[in-house]
């Protein structure tokens, strides 16, 4: 975990073991790929709970690299505060015919 989550509003990234695709704790204990989608778990016992999940779904080895990240809701869905979220949010930068983005319609 590079970013150090500091916020009272957050979300908990990880990676997908099998293909290893970004993806967000949503709602329901669901593992969503779109970062709009992500849970957002408010206050330190809520986070705590939302991480220990995450970290038994580790032990599973469903996902890796747990870590709660800072976020805020807006009228799109939940956003990483820290521009290194943003950008795992969208997939590689290089290549806009990859990742998430190229899954998406142009704007």
């Amino acid at each position: 975990m590079l970013v150090k989550a500091k916020g009272t509003q957050q979300s908990v990234a990880a990676s997908r073991l099998l293909d290893g695709e970004a993806v967000w704790l949503g709602a329901g204990n669901i593992w969503v790929e779109d970062v709009a989608l992500a849970a957002v778990f408010d206050g330190a016992d809520a986070i705590a709970e939302a991480l220990a999940f995450a970290k038994a779904e580790e032990k599973r080895q469903i996902v890796v690299d747990v870590y709660p990240l800072d976020v805020e809701i807006t009228d799109q869905g939940t956003r990483p505060t820290h521009l290194r979220e943003r950008l795992k949010g969208i997939g590689p930068t290089v290549r806009r015919d990859l990742g998430k983005q190229a899954r998406q319609p142009a704007a």
